[in-house]
């Protein structure tokens, strides 16, 4: 016998059909090592379901002026700020993305935040396991559209309609076929990082968007350091972009 995937996870952990449905589409559930990505799919009735919830959420610094945040991939940034008191985004990570997230408790700081990334002042380091051997420095600078549908976006090399776009690339280490890679950005277009490593046929492990034929529990990307205004924060590495194996 067959059954919508969301109601055997709800029967399986004691849960809501609602509840099964949002860690469904939140990419936490697996059967096996296969990630359940349709909530509706028909499964046999037989099916184990194991849910990998986020680790919790970290403050790295934190004063009367900002909130800075080691954020756990498989949570959105949007979530952080409503759950911080009085605290707005600077920037924004993807669900699926690990790492340094900024927030400003005021408006002078803000301003002088986001004149800081205006003026590309800000410094972005990210580390990331991608497939493919990759053992020399490159420096991407290729324009990049944005289409946005029904709150999803994705995101293309574009030289007539795209925005410029900025990043470098050096490798740290290689494992079989895939390799572990800083990259610095000093623009920051949606999604930018993961469709300029896809076009240059590196995708990133696991982000199945952007051309990965790697399973992965996540995108294995990591917002490692950022430097504003004369400060630094780092978020250390989880032990999946730590060590890809």
């Amino acid at each position: 016998m067959m059954q919508k995937a969301y109601k055997l996870l709800a029967a399986q952990e004691n849960i809501s059909n609602k509840r099964a449905k949002e860690l469904i589409d939140r990419g936490l559930v697996y059967s096996g090592d296969k990630k359940i990505k349709i909530a509706r799919a028909q499964m046999p009735e037989d099916s184990r379901f194991r849910v990998e919830e986020p680790r919790d959420i970290e403050i790295i610094y934190q004063d009367d002026d900002m909130v800075v945040i080691d954020k756990p991939a498989f949570i959105e940034s949007s979530d952080i700020e409503k759950a911080i008191e009085g605290a707005r985004l600077l920037h924004r990570l993807d669900r699926e993305t690990s790492g340094v997230l900024l927030l400003s408790r005021n408006e002078e700081f803000s301003r002088k935040a986001i004149n800081a990334f205006r003026r590309r002042e800000v410094k972005k380091v990210y580390v990331a396991w991608v497939e493919g051997v990759l053992y020399e420095e490159l420096s991407v600078d290729l324009p990049i559209s944005t289409d946005r549908r029904r709150g999803s976006a994705f995101s293309r090399v574009d030289r007539k309609r795209g925005k410029e776009a900025i990043s470098r690339i050096y490798p740290d280490e290689v494992q079989g076929k895939k390799s572990k890679i800083r990259i610095e950005i000093d623009t920051g277009r949606t999604h930018q990082i993961r469709v300029h490593l896809a076009h240059l046929g590196y995708p990133i492990v696991g982000d199945e968007k952007y051309g990965s034929t790697t399973q992965s529990k996540r995108i294995l990307l990591h917002a490692k350091r950022i430097e504003l205004l004369g400060m630094s924060f780092e978020a250390p590495e989880p032990k999946e972009i730590l060590r890809y194996k």
